[in-house]
C-alpha cells in the first residue's frame, strides 16, 4: 500500500495516539515519549508497540523527532490532521463571550465620537487578552460604503490631501499627486461639483461613473468639470485605497515573546518587521476575506517562509450577505486549537452584529 493509501486508513488506535500526542505536545511543549503516551492512551500497549505505531506516523510525515530527544513533536501535517479530523472543539468559555458583548456594547454607546477603527482596535485587544497570542482585525472595507462628503487641501508641488467620509463616520486621507498647481478656489469649486455628483454613492459607483465621463468629449465639460474629473481621477483610480487594499490593526505581538518556538531574537524581529511592513498578511488576510468560516494556516501553508513556526486562524466578519472584513489569532503552530477556534468563530459573529447594529 502507498504511504497516501496508508494515511487514509489511518487505524483507530493510530488517530487515538497521534491525538494524544499532539494534545500533550501542545499542553507541555516538550517531544513525547513512548512511555508517556503508554500512560496516557489507556489502551493496555507495550511501549514497544507504540514505538512502532509512532515510527508509521514518523513515516507518513505526522510527526517528526528532534535530533535532541527521543520523543517526537507533530509536524505540520500532523497538526493539519489533528485539527481536521480529531480535534474536538471546546466551547467558548461564557466569561469569555461576555466581556467580548460588554466591551462591543460599551463602544456602541460612544458610537458619536467612536470610528469603527475604534471599535476594531478594541476587538483586536479583546482577542490578544483573550487567547495570550497576537490578535488582528481588519477594517471595515469601503467599497460599499457611500460617500457623504469630499474635500481637497493644497499641499506643496502639487501635491493635495484628500479627504473622504463614508457614512457619517468613517474618515479616510490620502495624498494625491497631480499634474500642474490648482489654487485653493479651483480645489473649493472641485469638491463642491463632485458633492453634488458623487454624495451617497459608493466607491465603485463613482470609478464607474468617472470611467463614463472620461471617455465623453471634454467639448461637452466647463471648466469646473474638466478640473474636478482631473482630480476625482486621481482620487478614484482603482488600487487607490478602495476594496482592493485592506488595512489592520494588530495587537498583542509580544505575547508571542514568550513562547519557545519564537524565541530567537532574529526570529522575532522579521516577524515583527513582517508586522509592521504588512504586504505578507495583507495577502492572507484577503484569502480568508473570500472564504467562507474560519480559516486555519498552519505553518507553511501560509505560503511565507516568516511564518513557518507560526499558525493563523481567521474568519470573516460582516453581514450575513457579505462579509467586510476578517479578525483572527497569530500564534505558534503549538497554540490550543480546541480553545482558540471558537473564540476567533465567536466573536467575528460578535463583531458583524456590533457593526451592522451601527448602521
Amino acid at each position: 500500500m502507498t504511504a497516501e493509501g496508508r494515511e487514509e486508513h489511518l487505524t483507530e488506535r493510530a488517530q487515538r495516539l497521534l491525538r494524544l500526542l499532539v494534545e500533550s505536545y501542545i499542553r507541555d511543549g516538550q517531544p513525547v515519549g513512548s512511555r508517556s503516551l503508554s500512560r496516557e492512551s489507556g489502551l493496555q500497549l507495550s511501549s514497544a508497540t507504540i514505538r512502532n505505531v509512532m515510527a508509521d506516523l514518523e513515516e507518513l510525515g505526522f510527526v517528526a523527532s528532534p535530533h535532541t530527544s527521543a520523543g517526537r513533536i507533530p509536524t505540520d501535517k500532523g497538526y493539519r490532521f489533528f485539527v481536521d479530523t480529531l480535534l474536538q472543539a471546546q466551547p467558548m468559555e461564557d466569561c469569555a463571550a461576555a466581556e467580548i458583548r460588554r466591551q462591543l456594547e460599551g463602544r456602541l454607546l460612544d458610537g458619536a465620537r467612536d470610528s469603527s477603527k475604534d471599535l476594531i482596535a478594541t476587538v483586536s485587544q479583546l482577542l490578544s487578552s483573550i487567547t495570550r497570542l497576537a490578535g488582528v482585525v481588519t477594517l471595515p472595507r469601503t467599497a460599499e460604503a457611500s460617500i457623504t462628503q469630499i474635500e481637497f487641501v493644497g499641499l506643496s508641488e502639487n501635491r493635495v490631501l484628500v479627504v473622504l467620509v463614508y457614512g457619517e463616520r468613517e474618515v479616510q486621507n490620502r495624498i494625491i499627486q497631480l499634474e500642474r498647481h490648482f489654487s485653493s478656489d479651483e480645489l473649493k469649486r472641485a469638491s463642491n461639483f463632485l458633492n453634488e455628483q458623487f454624495r451617497g454613492r459608493s466607491l465603485a459607483q463613482v470609478r464607474q461613473e468617472i470611467l463614463r465621463q472620461l471617455s465623453e468629449t471634454r467639448a461637452h465639460m466647463n471648466q469646473v468639470m474638466v478640473d474636478a474629473i482631473s482630480v476625482a481621477q486621481h482620487v478614484f483610480e482603482a488600487g487607490a485605497g478602495g476594496e482592493t487594499q485592506l488595512e489592520y490593526v494588530i495587537k498583542g505581538e509580544t505575547n508571542l515573546m514568550g513562547v519557545g518556538e519564537l524565541s530567537s531574537v532574529e526570529k522575532l524581529r522579521r516577524l515583527f518587521e513582517a508586522f509592521n511592513e504588512k504586504r505578507d498578511f495583507l495577502h492572507l488576510l484577503d484569502q480568508s476575506l473570500r472564504a467562507e468560516g474560519v480559516q486555519i494556516f498552519i505553518g507553511h501553508e501560509s505560503g511565507y517562509q516568516i511564518l513557518d513556526d507560526c499558525s493563523v486562524v481567521t474568519a470573516p466578519y460582516g453581514s450575513p450577505d457579505s462579509a467586510v472584513g476578517v479578525l483572527g489569532v497569530i500564534g505558534p503552530t503549538r497554540m490550543a486549537y480546541e480553545r482558540v477556534i471558537p473564540i476567533v468563530d465567536m466573536t467575528a459573529k460578535l463583531l458583524g452584529a456590533a457593526l451592522n447594529s451601527r448602521r
